[in-house]
Parts: C-alpha cells; sequence; structure tokens
C-alpha cells in the first residue's frame, strides 16, 4: 500500500474512534447516531435478513444504467463537440455553471413526461453524470498530441478510425477521471430521486428510516453507499493510474 493510502487509513481510523468515544461518553445521543461499530452489526444483521435486497438492487441497478448512459453519451458528446469549436465556446459557459442548477427541480416534470417509474430517477443520474464526463473528455481531446493527429492523417484514417484508434485512447485518463464523477453523481441523482418522490430503493428506505429515527436502517444503508461508490472508484483510479503509468505520467 502507498503511503498516501496508509494515510487516508489511519484518518479514518482516527475520525471513527473519535465518533465511537463521543457515542459512548453520551456527547453524540444514541437516538441521533449509534456507534460505528453497531452501525457494521446492524449492516450486517440487515444483509443476512435481505429484507431490503430488493431495495438495494433496485437503486444499485438504475445507479449502473445512469452511470452507462451518461459515460456513453459523455463521451460521444465530448468528441463531437470538440469538433465544433463555434458550439464549445457556446457551451463552456454552461458547462462551467451547470451544477448550479436544482436538477431535482425538474422531477415532477420528469414524472409527467416519462412516468412513475425508474425512468425519471435514471435520467436525473443521467443529467448529473453527463456533464462531468462531456467536460473531462473535451480536457482530454485538447491534450491529444498533435504528432497523433498528423500521423492519422497521413495514414489516411477517417473520423471514427482517428476516434477509435487515436483520440480515445490518449485522453483515456481524463476520460476515466469523468467517470469517476460519474459514479458519484449517478448514485446521488437516482438515490435524491428516490428520496425526493418514490416507493422503493435505498433512497426511499432512508428517508422513511430517517423520518422514523430508524437508525438501524438509516447508517448502515448510507455506510452501503459510501462503501460501494468509494470501491468502484478504486478500481477506475487504479485502472487509470495504470494508463498514465504505461506512458511514464507517473
Amino acid at each position: 500500500m502507498t503511503k498516501a493510502g496508509l494515510i487516508r487509513l489511519a484518518l479514518i481510523a482516527v475520525l471513527l474512534g473519535a465518533l465511537e468515544v463521543l457515542v459512548r461518553i453520551g456527547r453524540i445521543d444514541a437516538l441521533t447516531m449509534q456507534a460505528p461499530h453497531k452501525m457494521l452489526l446492524d449492516l450486517y444483521a440487515m444483509l443476512a435478513s435481505g429484507k431490503l435486497n430488493k431495495a438495494i438492487a433496485k437503486t444499485m441497478g438504475n445507479a449502473g444504467f445512469a452511470f452507462v448512459i451518461a459515460v456513453s453519451l459523455g463521451v460521444i458528446s465530448g468528441l463531437m463537440i470538440h469538433r465544433m469549436r463555434r458550439v464549445r465556446e457556446t457551451l463552456d459557459p454552461l458547462f462551467a455553471t451547470y451544477y448550479a442548477i436544482p436538477v431535482f427541480a425538474f422531477y415532477p416534470l420528469l414524472i409527467l413526461l416519462l412516468g412513475l417509474g425508474d425512468a425519471p430517477q435514471i435520467f436525473i443520474g443521467v443529467m448529473l453524470g453527463f456533464v462531468a464526463v462531456v467536460v473531462n473528455t473535451l480536457n482530454g481531446l485538447d491534450r491529444v498530441p498533435r504528432v497523433l493527429l498528423k500521423t492519422a492523417r497521413v495514414n489516411g484514417m477517417n473520423g471514427l478510425e482517428t476516434a477509435l484508434k487515436i483520440t480515445l485512447p490518449s485522453a483515456a485518463p481524463y476520460i476515466l477521471t469523468g467517470a469517476k464523477f460519474a459514479v458519484a453523481y449517478s448514485l446521488i441523482g437516482v438515490i435524491g430521486a428516490e428520496f425526493i418522490m418514490s416507493t422503493g430503493g435505498m433512497g426511499y428506505e432512508i428517508s422513511f428510516a430517517y423520518n422514523n429515527f430508524d437508525n438501524a436502517t438509516m447508517y448502515p444503508l448510507i455506510i452501503m453507499i459510501l462503501v460501494a461508490s468509494i470501491s468502484i472508484n478504486m478500481v477506475i483510479s487504479r485502472w487509470e493510474k495504470s494508463l498514465l503509468k504505461r506512458r511514464g505520467l507517473q
């Protein structure tokens, strides 16, 4: 493990230890938050009972679907926008301020357009993750060495061949950075939508537990979301570092 990884683990251990102590001495009321070790025990009991497996599968499935769509559309859109200078100049200010838009305010409209199923939740997840992928794809494409583009032209490669064999592989580390953001944003979008107006999923269960002071359900679900997000991001980060190392950039 790297030095940075050890420091992160040490910091997490210190924070969890401090939280454990504060709960045990009564500084934090048990009604507000249980001790970290109790959260883990509750998480194990919840998973062992299987009572929320359907809700977990629903949320993770929708978030995964939103992530795939956001990354796919984001990369394709980034490629198209990069080739159209005026379009990019027009959209750059929008990209810079996009996350100031209260996306969840459109949820009632999306329900009206897409129905009461999972589609509105997935759409919000896509809306949040899409722009992060586009922006990072554009950053990566801006950094493709010109000599590679000249080589593609000399060899008579068309636009699709150049994208698949030259520009996308060269921009891959930046695209993976966008994918890491898309993981978090897709989860936030889907869970937030479930929290606001849904009859199922982890967001709904967290909201229901919150309103009923059911810490034994709420905190374990939050921990599960954190673990899932961190684990996926670690896999993508390892892939990203591998690409950078092969290119001598790390």
